[in-house]
């Protein structure tokens, strides 16, 4: 009630004026006030002051102070919801599916957005699954048929997916994109005159960027919908890497590494050379709104000159940042995914290293895989990363320890996580296997040629309901000590 006054010991302050001064304090002081008495407690549980905590603490952000009754309750859950969901990434208790391909062909490249998972195979076949729900099925994104299109599809080389779009780039420099909104037929299809050696697909919007030969293209669709190609640049060298700048207005920016060199990519400004060292070629590449990653592969021991990553400036073309010190080539680096002012790489010294930008040491340096790192990824408390022997670990970041790890045959070539959930992907090097026949239904190549995609979900709340079949969820009680305990179908018990 704002129309009484509240005692503040000997001053009477109006409700309004006291809920301003209550708005300065924490959750344990809010606590404590409402212990002083009782006009006090129903201060301190005003839902305007927890409705503000909640949002500060970064939970039900999309959310209005009408949405619930009582938001020191909703605090509560949220903090206790999130601690579950640590303590379940720690242990390893969750739920794992494969999404299972079965047809006898190998698997090319793996991407996926927010839960969605789009793989491509040697079949020329696009599939999807959305891991949000338990019952998915995987749709085929049919690719558009041409008038002398007879005959097996060629591989797919690179998918790429968002929250709209799907794109598939194959062997013979096709590119199709597919609406997530519309429909299993492809939107837009356009052709290069050779092998596509990069693509790269904005994390929001609709722009797709492809790289074949010396040629960079870039298409978007214009205001009534009809893509056109937005811009197409020529560069001296074969392209390696390339990226979309993230949450730029107006043309897309991309950054494209070739060989040696690092190239802008923008429309007012065709060629323009981020950074260019002779005899020094770029090993990875990672792009968020404002700067720029790559590894540099230094001259080794004849000038004395390591292995580095390097942070570049995009607005002004400044090297900000010289990273690491290594005899190993770094192969991957995650700028955009890891916490601001963080950076987290893999190197083929079998070292995951994460730096934090404002010095130039390294925070913490983790012996990984003994073939060398081949995908990393990380959160403000653990690290995921792949190796080239086909482990995937899990470490804490802070203690520097490995919580625990799993193994399949091939190198893991992609890893994506949120709070609740992990997709990995093995692909396999060797695209052909000894054994496998032409025709598309035979299945003599070997499942364990395929390469696997791995789904793991941790959420309590989504394992209770959606994501495994109760029936497939085993009750036993497991050795005390033993932390591979994800609750699985081993029909030890009540089916």
């Amino acid at each position: 009630n704002e129309i009484n006054e509240v005692p503040f010991f000997d001053v009477q302050l109006p409700y309004e004026l006291a809920l301003k001064i209550f708005q300065y304090l924490g959750k344990a002081e809010l606590g404590r006030c409402a212990q002083v008495s009782r006009t006090w407690k129903i201060l301190a549980e005003d839902e305007v002051l927890w409705y503000r905590l909640c949002q500060q603490e970064g939970y039900l952000l999309d959310t209005s102070i009408s949405d619930h009754s009582c938001w020191k309750l909703a605090l509560k859950d949220c903090r206790a919801k999130e601690h579950t969901l640590r303590t379940n990434w720690k242990n390893r208790i969750g739920a794992v599916s494969q999404l299972q391909y079965e047809l006898g062909k190998v698997l090319c490249d793996v991407h996926s957005s927010d839960g969605v998972v789009i793989a491509g195979y040697t079949s020329g076949e696009v599939r999807l699954w959305d891991t949000r729900t338990w019952d998915y099925t995987a749709p085929i994104l049919e690719p558009m048929h041409g008038p002398g299109d007879a005959g097996p599809q060629p591989h797919v080389s690179f998918v790429r997916i968002n929250s709209s779009l799907a794109v598939a780039a194959y062997e013979d420099g096709t590119v199709s994109v597919w609406s997530l909104m519309t429909g299993r037929e492809p939107i837009h299809r356009y052709q290069h005159n050779q092998r596509i050696q990069a693509l790269a697909l904005g994390s929001e919007g609709a722009t797709v960027a492809t790289a074949s030969g010396f040629e960079v293209k870039v298409e978007s669709p214009d205001d009534k919908g009809f893509w056109q190609t937005t811009g197409t640049f020529e560069i001296q060298k074969l392209v390696n890497f390339l990226n979309l700048v993230p949450d730029v207005l107006g043309s897309p920016v991309a950054v494209a590494a070739a060989e040696d060199i690092v190239y802008v990519l923008k429309g007012e400004d065709p060629g323009k050379i981020l950074h260019s060292v002779y005899g020094q070629p770029v090993t990875c590449l990672d792009v968020s709104a404002h700067e720029a990653a790559f590894g540099v592969k230094g001259f080794g021991w004849l000038l004395n000159e390591p292995n580095q990553v390097l942070l570049y400036n995009l607005e002004t073309s400044q090297c900000l940042k010289k990273l690491g010190n290594s005899m190993g080539d770094f192969t991957c680096v995650n700028l955009q995914d890891s916490p601001p002012n963080m950076l987290v790489t893999g190197n083929k010294d079998r070292r995951v290293r994460v730096y934090d930008l404002r010095k130039s040491e390294s925070l913490c340096s983790l012996y990984a895989h003994r073939l060398g790192v081949s995908a990393v990824q990380m959160d403000d408390w653990k690290i995921v990363s792949g190796g080239e022997e086909g482990m995937v670990c899990v470490w804490d970041q802070r203690m520097g320890t490995k919580l625990w790890e799993t193994h399949a045959r091939h190198p893991v070539r992609y890893i994506w996580f949120n709070s609740h959930s992990l997709i990995t992907a093995n692909i396999p090097d060797e695209k052909t296997p000894r054994g496998s026949s032409i025709m598309d239904d035979d299945l003599t190549a070997h499942r364990k040629h395929r390469g696997i995609i791995y789904a793991y979900e941790f959420s309590v709340d989504q394992l209770a309901v959606e994501s495994v079949l109760p029936i497939c969820r085993s009750s036993y009680d497991e050795v005390t000590g033993y932390n591979y305990n994800i609750g699985l179908a081993v029909p030890y018990d009540n089916i």
